[in-house]
């Protein structure tokens, strides 16, 4: 019996340029592009960074408005589009909230310690948490280490996360040196997540209930997905965190970093989900 799993590409991030990879899509018609190939290649969802004309990282609307275009021309609704709100520095936590606001996307992904970085940020990241849960906006919550975790549970304890209508994404090797990812790097947020929800009074059926991904670093990114895909989780994958193919070579494109991770996952009766199914999951 084959077992589905989410499959997301995350194909450009917020610092790479065509200098990194010439395949890299930085304007609103290599994201269109790009997401249709890595819907062919098995992709349920995009990750979608959006640049300004200069190349470098935007949460501006009107530049949201023009990738989000672009990716429905190319693809309509077969892939789950979801904006970023990360802010490499250069946005408050209000901008990040006043862009979704603005733009009221099918999803997100959020950062806790971005929205929420301390007690005087708190009131106004839970105010949004509970309207994007009103607004049947999917959130993944972004989480960088196992104290992430804890906020998170912290957070669905005290009711500021409502159960459903969103997933987490473990964020793997992001601290470690030079930023490359092993499949054991999973371990800590795997313990921590069952141990939070214990911890807040919850038991280990919410933390099965809440799916969860993951994205790695590096070229041992696929060894890290198809380690997360069999412990029950997704995958994100793609040239915002890594430019290799599990061989160490080069992968000419977003597509074939997708397509290296179905064809590992295929012998083991794993496969890639529809965006419908994922809406299905995270709603």
């Amino acid at each position: 019996m084959t077992r589905a799993f989410a499959l997301a590409v995350a194909p450009n991030g917020a610092r790479r340029t065509h200098v990194d990879h010439a395949a890299l899509p930085m304007t609103p018609g290599e994201l269109g592009a790009c997401a249709k190939a890595c819907l062919d290649a098995g992709a349920a969802m995009i990750h979608l960074h959006v640049r300004k004309p200069d190349g470098t990282h935007s949460l501006e609307v009107a530049h949201y408005e023009a990738g989000i275009a672009a990716v429905r021309r190319a693809v309509g609704d077969a892939l789950v589009l979801q904006v970023t709100t990360e802010a490499v520095g250069i946005y408050t936590p209000a901008q990040q909230i006043a862009t979704v606001h603005a733009l009221r996307p099918e999803a997100i992904s959020v950062a806790l310690r971005e929205v929420s970085p301390d007690a005087a940020h708190a009131p106004a990241a839970e105010a949004f948490f509970e309207w994007l849960w009103q607004e049947h906006i999917t959130a993944q919550y972004i989480l960088y280490d196992t104290e992430d975790v804890a906020h998170y549970w912290r957070l669905r304890a005290s009711g500021a996360i409502r159960p459903g209508r969103h997933w987490v994404l473990f964020v793997l090797g992001r601290y470690s040196k030079g930023q490359l990812s092993s499949p054991s790097d999973l371990l800590p947020f795997l313990t921590a997540w069952q141990a939070g929800a214990q911890a807040q009074g919850g038991t280990a059926d919410a933390a099965d209930a809440t799916p969860w991904a993951m994205c790695a670093f590096g070229p041992r990114e696929a060894e890290c997905a198809l380690a997360a895909v069999l412990q029950g989780g997704h995958a994100r994958i793609g040239f915002e965190n890594n430019l290799f193919l599990p061989d160490g070579s080069v992968s000419p494109d977003n597509a074939a970093s997708l397509r290296a991770l179905t064809a590992a996952a295929t012998p083991l009766a794993l496969a890639p989900m529809s965006a419908d199914a994922l809406r299905a999951l995270t709603r």
